[in-house]
Order: structure tokens, then sequence, then C-alpha cells
């Protein structure tokens, strides 16, 4: 099977754990706060946080899809499928606004554009394949051979896909904005010798390439960088099984004493998470964070095997 998927979203939520915020003046070089960072004045100085909710959210999906289905004999079967893809948007929530841990909790509410980006829960590309195959006796094997010999299967499921897209920004309240919830101020891009791509995959300690961004000039100056633009590290898997079908015909023909080991990322790959903890990559003042791009979890747990009996009947 091959497809193409599609689909344009409209009048779509969009949430703000905070509007109450100082608002700034679009100037030829961006948005500009007033300075200094904090001496602007919130919309309701009689209110504290106020979240909000707006239908003016937007979103677009395209992906290419191929899957293709085998079956093997009577019992074996392999089964694949590929997605690639994009989905862009200007808001990922629908009932808070950091509905996923990498989103932005108070996006900047008066221009939804400056937030159109890939979304959250943007995967360029996914790739999963499983497949069971069952083992018959040999043809010569007889008595206790045939009994030792038959009724395995072995089975398994690999997934490989891209990482999901996060927003580098500064620590604090940068821009001024005074919200219970400021909203993550992001950095300028600046063109650089190994700046084409912004990470360094493989690499948990320093992921993010602080030396491809720089602090706004004046601080308060909202920086050119987009959302969602960084993309963390992929993720590669592969559960592995192994079952005995142990069936008891005194019982009855289709009691099944079955023997399992199953095993959970048995490559036992390090699958590295975004480094959410170790966005920033300047503070508040505009001075570097030392720990800029640190990967301190990971996706998926170390190797892990288990050991079962299932009786079926």
């Amino acid at each position: 099977m091959i497809g193409y998927v599609g689909s344009r979203g409209v009048h779509q939520p969009f949430r703000v754990e905070d509007v109450d915020i100082v608002l700034p003046t679009l100037t030829a070089q961006g948005y500009l706060w007033p300075s200094p960072a904090g001496s602007g004045t919130r919309l309701n100085l009689n209110a504290g946080r106020i979240t909000a909710g707006f239908w003016i959210g937007d979103s677009y999906y395209d992906a290419l899809e191929l899957q293709i289905k085998k079956r093997i004999g009577r019992s074996s079967h392999l089964d694949g499928s590929y997605t690639w893809g994009k989905s862009i948007d200007t808001s990922s929530g629908s009932l808070v606004g950091d509905e996923y841990s990498n989103s932005i909790s108070s996006p900047l509410w008066f221009n939804p554009r400056l937030n159109r980006g890939l979304s959250d829960f943007n995967i360029a590309q996914n790739l999963e394949v499983n497949y069971t195959w069952e083992i018959g006796p040999p043809k010569w094997a007889s008595g206790i051979g045939a009994w030792a010999l038959g009724g395995w299967q072995v089975g398994g499921v690999f997934e490989a896909s891209s990482g999901a897209p996060f927003t580098p920004g500064l620590g604090g309240d940068a821009l001024g904005l005074r919200s219970t919830d400021p909203s993550i101020d992001v950095p300028n891009l600046i063109a650089g010798p190994g700046c084409d791509s912004l990470v360094n995959p493989g690499n948990p300690v320093n992921y993010i390439k602080t030396q491809c961004f720089a602090v706004p000039n004046p601080i308060t100056l909202r920086g050119n960088l987009g959302r969602n633009t960084l993309i963390g590290p992929g993720l590669l898997n592969f559960d592995f099984s192994l079952f005995k079908n142990n069936y008891i015909k005194r019982i009855s023909d289709r009691f099944n004493a079955q023997f399992r080991a199953e095993f959970f990322n048995i490559l036992n790959h390090t699958n590295f998470a975004p480094p959410l903890d170790n966005r920033n990559v300047f503070d508040s003042t505009g001075q570097p964070v030392a720990n800029a791009g640190l990967i301190t979890s990971t996706q998926t747990p170390s190797r892990q095997i288990q050991f079962a009996l299932k009786l079926i009947w």
C-alpha cells in the first residue's frame, strides 16, 4: 500500500496559560519590549494570572505512507510500515498550553504567526517492522525429538524514528513580560561554520550547538529563532520474543502450556531524550548557560528480559 495523507485545520484551540502580560512595540527589527526588562505595565494590574483559549490556531499535515504485509506459510507473517510526513501548526495544545513536554506553555498570543513551526508531536520519519515465524519440527524428527524441536516461535518488533522538535531559549523573563508564566524567549540564529545543523548528534553533553546562537540586542528584543527549529535525538529499538508451544492433548486439543522469553530493547541501545531540562542557552541577563544542551534522560529503558509460562485453553 502506498498513499498520501493530508489535512488542514482552521479555528483550532490556541491555549495560553497567562495572557496578562506587557505588550511590545513592533519595530523594524521586530517586537521590542520596554527597557529595562520588567519596566512595562501589564494589561490588567488588578488581576493576576489570566488563562485564555482562542480559536485562532491552524495546522497543516502532509505525509507519504507505505505499508507491506506478507504472510509466510500458515502461521508466519511479516508486516512493515513507513511514514514520512510533516505537521506544522501555531499551537499543539488543546486543553493546556504545555500539553507536551516540549511545548511552550504561554505562546505569544497577540500574533499567532510568531509561533508557526513544527508541531510539538511532529516525527518526520517513522519505520515499524514486526514479524512472527513459527518453526516446525524437522521431517526426520519423531517422538521426544519432535516435541523438543517443534512448537518454537520467534517474533520481533523493530522501530526506528526521527526525533521530536524543541525550542532553545533564554531563561527567566528576559523580555520583561511580567507574567506568572513567562513565554520562552528565543535567541537569534546566526550563520557560522557548522551551523547548517544546529545539533551535535550522538553528543549527550553538548547536544545543542550553542555557538550558532546569540543574544538579541537589546535583550528585550524578541529573537529570530523559530519555534521547534531543533530536532531531538531519534529512536532505535528492537524487541525480540521466543515462544515454545506445548500442546497437551490429554487435557484438550487446544490446551497449550506456552513458555515465553521476551527481550525488550535487546540491542541495549541508548535512546537519548531531547535536552528539555537544559534547553536554555542564555540566562535572563544574556550570559551563556554552562550546561546548555546537556541530556539527562533517555526515551527507553535499558535491556529488560522476562520469562513466563502462559496457559491457553
